[in-house]
């Protein structure tokens, strides 16, 4: 635009004067609208810098008042044991500590033998010579009590082979009788239940890769190769441990609540060419409803609405999950019959995120840390009667929750047009408005919690194993790897032995494969059944 000199502007008339600073004041509204949009476009883009950063370096943790001196187990890394304990002087636990009776909580007389009742003891005694006594008490001596300490021992891994001698017997009229011998798990195979049990524990409940379970046999100079392992595995769970799943794919449908939620795995061989992302899903009763406990986990080459279809079909009761549209696509069709509810941790996530990446500090005042307010409120009205009966915690949702949850919608229509359109924060006060229906069905039924984060802990021990293996190398795997998990998470959830679990299906289950009668027997082995021995519960309930 031209510039006028004091000079020039002294010889325009008024028109002219008036017309040049209208001009400039355009020019000027022009230039506040470009910074302002500029303004936005930088805030978006701190925005998401932050958030990445935090992603990337962050803690993943919502729990924004943890103090520095709260150090958890994760946070150590390398240094776990020095870091566990900075300084402190630890105290030794007492042996009753240690191994805990079944059930057994209050210290009572004679708890301390009744705690190892069922435990090996080695008695060590130490006692000083008949010399020692003479030399001693010249004048004779009497024999008190022992004083008794104990001492918790442990044993590497040991081996043991295990030959078989069955007698054979020929009768005189040619007849041949072979006395009764155990039914193989695996026909002309090393293997023993216990040491497939073995295999199983550390594979899929300490997330020990088979490779490096190969590494630690050899080095007890045992060889077996990853490969055998790898086909026991897939063995053992199409054979026996299946039948175990079916029977709690049943039991699963029965529940009024089932929680779902799918995390991507890379399968090699999957019938495609290359490397594709494959899927494993994860199917939870809910606890609130007071359900036997099942978490099952089911493999899928696709995250379509087929692979829930499937395995849902019959159930008739209220499916709690996170905003995946599959999920309220399945509910939307015509012979679909339960009904989908939504997970206020996932609505909270996206302003948490919001809230991490700024800081507490600065995010004080703005509508994300409102929001994460807003709805912490929110829960803790529903906790304080999460212990209650069903018609109170339904009472009182009905009445002091929904109005805390309405208030909050209010808000976000509102409060939405305060951020930028495009801003983290404007999605998740998008992702909250578009999921009202779902986020509300809780309110309705109080065997329903509020979030989906029951599925997502039944999920995780997979997704920790996946990163220490990374890939599968076939869909057999993948199909096998997914009955175990099942069964170990399960078998956590009803707080059993896993080991000692596993080592009693692949020994009771190989004795009826012959049977006629079916399957009736699985009902016995399974995890709450009361007929399963005592060495297959833990003796200490979390």
């Amino acid at each position: 635009m031209e510039k006028f000199s004091a000079e020039q502007l002294n010889k325009m008339d008024k028109e002219s004067v008036v017309e040049a600073l209208l001009a400039y004041q355009k020019q000027y509204e022009s230039m506040e609208k470009q910074l302002a949009s500029m303004e936005k476009h930088i805030s978006i883009l701190t925005e998401q810098i932050s958030l990445l950063t935090t992603r990337k370096f962050g803690r993943s943790t919502e729990k924004n008042l943890v103090t520095a001196d709260q150090v958890t187990i994760y946070d150590c890394g390398f240094n776990e044991a020095e870091a566990l304990i900075q300084g402190q002087t630890i105290n030794e636990p007492e042996i009753e500590t240690v191994i805990v009776a079944e059930h057994k909580r209050r210290k009572h007389k004679g708890k301390r033998a009744e705690d190892l009742s069922g435990f090996p003891v080695k008695e060590i005694e130490h006692a000083l010579s008949e010399e020692e006594l003479a030399e001693t008490f010249p004048e004779g001596y009497t024999r008190l009590p022992d004083e008794v300490y104990k001492k918790l021992e442990m044993h590497p891994a040991t081996f043991e082979v295990l030959e078989h001698h069955i007698a054979v017997y020929k009768g005189k009229n040619g007849k041949v009788v072979k006395a009764n011998h155990p039914k193989e798990m695996i026909n002309n195979s090393i293997a023993t239940p216990s040491l497939v049990s073995a295999i199983i524990n550390a594979k899929y409940v300490n997330a020990v890769p088979l490779y490096r379970q190969e590494q630690e046999y050899q080095r007890n100079d045992i060889n077996i190769s990853r490969q055998v392992m790898a086909n026991w595995m897939i063995l053992v769970a199409e054979r026996y441990i299946s039948l175990v799943y079916d029977r709690l794919k049943e039991e699963l449908k029965t529940s009024h609540v089932i929680h779902a939620d799918e995390t991507p795995v890379t399968v090699v061989k999957d019938g495609r060419d290359g490397l594709h992302k494959n899927y494993m899903w994860v199917y939870r009763s809910g606890d609130m409803c007071r359900a036997k406990p099942v978490v099952l986990y089911d493999y899928q080459r696709t995250r379509k609405a087929d692979a829930p279809d499937a395995f849902l079909t019959g159930f008739d009761g209220k499916l709690v999950c996170d905003g995946y549209q599959v999920y309220h696509t399945l509910e939307n069709k015509a012979d679909t019959r339960f009904e989908v509810a939504g997970c206020w941790a996932h609505a909270r996530r996206k302003f948490a995120d919001v809230v991490k990446s700024a800081g507490k500090s600065a995010a004080k005042g703005t509508v994300a840390g409102e929001a994460v307010a807003r709805i912490g409120k929110i829960y803790d009205s529903d906790r304080e009667y999460i212990s209650r009966s069903p018609s109170a915690r339904k009472k009182h949702r009905e009445t002091e929750v929904r109005k805390l949850v309405e208030q909050f919608f209010e808000w976000a229509r509102t409060a939405i047009f305060t951020v930028p359109p495009s801003s983290a924060t404007a999605k998740a006060f998008q992702y909250c408005l578009n999921q009202e229906k779902y986020l509300k069905v809780f309110l309705t039924d109080p065997s329903i919690p509020m979030d989906n984060n029951i599925a997502e802990r039944a999920i995780r021990p997979f997704c920790v194993g996946k990163k220490n293996w990374n890939i599968i190398a076939t869909m057999n795997g993948a199909e096998a790897s997914a009955i175990l998990y099942s069964i170990v998470e399960t078998a956590k959830a009803n707080n059993l032995n896993i080991y000692q679990y596993f080592k009693y299906l692949l020994t009771e289950i190989p004795k009826h494969m012959d049977d006629t009668a079916g399957t009736d027997f699985i009902s016995d082995l399974l995890p709450w059944s009361k007929t399963l021995p005592d060495e297959c519960h833990k003796k200490i309930v979390k």
